[in-house]
């Protein structure tokens, strides 16, 4: 793989011609959403009259279905089918590859009659009309065998294991460097489950043409979707066609597939028409993946001056009983300050209770309430600035592996960042500014994040009217892929954006990773750029080899690209009319990315700062956020509005995670309490003031070609951390069991005598 330092001289993405990379570009598909002809999964207008199809889900944590009688819902108007697990069409075994390259494995619907967690889909309904299918599914009996349910994550910390393959990570001896610190620190917070409670709830519609499935489904990576489903259903994976063009945010909820998928694809064949299923708000609270509640002890040791002579992070978490998935809220603290003596670690708690997941920054978003806060405390008892005690522990090279920085700009965020926000106007002494009836604080927190660079494909095509089509197997959750991809074809090939169209989504496009994790733009986007500079280089090549061209006989490598002109010293002609003449078929090239052979000698992060500034009611104990600035370090931006958008968008939900989010279990049923939009409680425009995302210029030659990295988990890293400390600063009340609601902080008021 090249870097940005191996062609940065020619790099058309820094010569810029186009005038669009970098810049604030209106969505490519905004006007398509605004209007509303952009279909999502659901909305898909089939070939031919669907049918509608409702799942009813499991009343018990852990079981058995003793009985079914599904005669009345049989009977019911419009019913064209109900199943449970004693008829539904054979599927593989879970976990079925048959295909060697498969990069999932089956995943079953109604597979047997055990039930593992409350909400479970356990019966299917598919009728004429989503009304009949909803009044049928209700008329579906279930008996159940109940057996004893571990629902209690905070009752069953005793019996945390090591997530699999996962052990502690040690660098000198933490016990003793923290036993020998003068200046130790030890306290434990605590985070709740939050779902993930995407605008556009998992959906699919499915028909079959012939021996091939098409499906439409609401998910964030293409071809473990389609394998996935392949595998479920035992055909080949080009008999699966996934499209998923349009998606209603994903968060990580829909980095996998879900019962809708399957069931959908079972039914339209069972059928011979199509089938619509999408789970319901309550559904997907109950029977998609959470972020898991965690447990959080930190330790710190320091000498007098502030610098840490030990540290540790150690998370308790949980996960389903036959999963895995651990909520690694230890890890950032690996690479954000340096000290001799480390301990880093999780532990696992297996509950019967639906499967936990990824969901927006994993990791970061809950491991920075902890640190990030006990930073701040540690800052207060020593006497120093919380900014000057980050910058005393700024460590040269990577904490734990002494690798390089790749590039790290974290002090130059919180400086520039304390500048902007008026940081030195702060009292440091909590309760002692006010606004009318509020106490007024504010409180900063660092952010980090990994940068990823994933295998990506993409094509490049030309066309006789100089349109560029961008393909491939990507996908956009909102977060502006087709966008950046135009921005790129753009920039790369000198057109204007309305000369570029991008079709991404399908699994009959160029593979790519897909969106999550941040990796999206830079693996999906070098792939696009290299497609682009092949196709750069075919038209050169092109022009110079065509005797009707005006650029004939010159040197190829000598072509510019700009205002859709093809162009050699004060020679031009433009694109459509180059490929219009020599090559009227049109042309096309293909691009790849793969990570570097040095990739792993650098450490590789993007950085910020969050500072925030909140009133506080002592009457009420309501907590209102008057204005956010995140200054942030991610490498080239490629599209500043959606990268601003996507980073306000991270910040709000951090403080959403220090105020507001949580989900309790109902121990009763193992069920999760909140159940929608009512009573899961988010913030509105009241709850927050101005929101301002600052980018540094900045280019990374060691990420990838571009020399961008993600911003789509950054913004929720520390954004909470930086709330809570504002909290402190307003009021005097520290809240290490989030979220920072009103009942806690008027209890902490009241010991403080308020």
């Amino acid at each position: 793989m090249s870097s940005v330092r191996d062609w940065e001289a020619t790099n058309p993405i820094k010569e810029g011609r186009a005038g669009v990379f970098g810049k604030a570009v209106d969505r490519y598909e905004g006007p398509l959403k605004v209007t509303g002809t952009a279909p999502y999964a659901y909305e898909v207008e089939p070939p031919a009259q669907p049918a509608y199809g409702v799942m009813v889900g499991a009343e018990i944590a852990r079981g058995r279905i003793a009985d079914v009688d599904t005669a009345e819902a049989e009977a019911a108007p419009g019913v064209r089918l109900v199943w449970t697990h004693r008829n539904v069409p054979a599927q593989a075994p879970r976990g079925t590859r048959v295909h060697p390259r498969s990069t999932a494995g089956s995943k079953p619907a109604l597979e047997s009659d055990r039930i593992v967690h409350f909400g479970q889909p356990v019966a299917f309904v598919a009728a004429d009309t989503l009304e009949q299918a909803t009044a049928a599914a209700r008329l579906v009996r279930l008996a159940y065998a109940e057996e004893p349910a571990v629902t209690d994550f905070s009752a069953n910390l005793d019996a945390a294991g090591d997530p699999p393959g996962e052990g502690d990570v040690q660098v000198g001896d933490f016990e003793a460097g923290f036993s020998a610190a003068p200046v130790q620190f030890d306290a434990t917070w605590t985070t709740p489950v939050q779902n993930h409670c995407q605008m556009e709830p998992c959906a699919t519609t499915a028909w079959w043409e012939g021996g091939t499935c098409v499906v439409h489904t609401s998910v964030q990576m293409v071809k473990p979707a389609q394998h996935g489903l392949a595998e479920t259903l035992g055909i080949g994976r080009d008999d699966v066609r996934l499209l998923t063009r349009y998606i209603g945010g994903g968060f990580g909820g829909k980095g996998q597939t879900y019962d809708d998928l399957t069931l959908a694809a079972l039914a339209a064949r069972a059928l011979g028409r199509p089938v619509k299923v999408a789970f319901t708000r309550r559904q997907m609270m109950q029977a998609t993946v959470h972020r898991p509640a965690t447990v959080q002890r930190v330790r710190l040791g320091a000498q007098a001056d502030g610098r840490l002579t030990a540290m540790s992070l150690m998370t308790w978490t949980h996960c389903d009983r036959d999963g895995a998935f651990t909520e690694r809220a230890s890890n950032f603290a690996r690479s954000l300050y340096a000290a001799p003596n480390r301990l880093t670690g999780h532990r696992l708690v297996k509950l019967d209770l639906p499967a936990a997941g990824p969901m927006r920054a994993p990791g970061e978003a809950s491991g920075t309430l902890s640190l990030e806060c006990a930073m701040d405390e540690l800052a207060e008892r020593l006497g120093l600035d919380p900014i000057e005690l980050r910058i005393r522990n700024e460590p040269q090279a990577d904490p734990e592996t002494g690798r390089p920085f790749s590039m790290r700009q974290l002090v130059r965020c919180m400086r520039e960042g304390a500048q902007l926000f008026g940081w030195d106007r702060r009292n440091p002494v909590p309760g002692q500014v006010r606004d009318g009836r509020w106490l007024v604080g504010v409180g900063m927190a660092a952010a980090i994040r990994g940068n990823f660079l994933l295998p990506a494909k993409c094509s490049f095509q030309v066309d006789a009217d100089g349109v560029i089509t961008v393909r491939q197997g990507m996908t956009d959750i909102g977060t502006g892929t087709y966008t950046v991809l135009a921005q790129i074809a753009a920039e790369t090939l000198g057109v204007p954006l309305a000369s570029v169209r991008v079709e991404i989504g399908d699994s009959e496009l160029p593979p790519a990773p897909g969106s999550g994790g941040q990796f999206g733009a830079a693996s999906a986007g070098s792939a696009a750029l290299d497609a682009g500079m092949n196709l750069r280089r075919a038209l050169a090549e092109l022009a110079v080899g065509d005797p009707a061209s005006p650029l004939h006989g010159g040197d190829a490598a000598a072509v510019t690209f700009h205002d859709g002109l093809v162009a050699l010293e004060n020679r031009a002609e433009t694109i459509a009319a180059l490929v219009a003449r020599a090559a009227p078929q049109g042309l096309t090239a293909d691009g790849e990315i793969r990570p570097a052979a040095d990739a792993r000698e650098w450490s590789q992060h993007t950085y910020g700062a969050h500072f925030v500034e909140v009133g506080v009611d002592p009457v009420t104990g309501e907590t209102r956020v008057r204005r956010m600035l995140g200054v942030f370090a991610a490498g080239r931006i490629i599209n500043a509005k959606t990268a601003r958008s996507q980073l306000t968008g991270g910040m709000i939900w951090g403080a959403a995670s220090a105020l507001h989010e949580g989900n309790a279990v109902d121990a009763r049923y193992g069920s999760f309490i909140a159940q929608d939009l009512a009573q899961y409680v988010i913030p509105v425009q009241a709850d927050i003031g101005e929101v301002e995302a600052i980018m540094l210029d900045e280019v990374d030659d060691k990420a990838n070609p571009m020399g961008v990295k993600g911003v789509g988990e950054l913004g929720n890293s520390g954004a909470g951390a930086a709330v809570a400390n504002a909290v402190y600063n307003a009021c005097g009340v520290r809240v290490r069991d989030y979220p920072i609601t009103p009942d806690k902080l008027l209890a902490g008021l009241a010991a403080r005598g308020f």
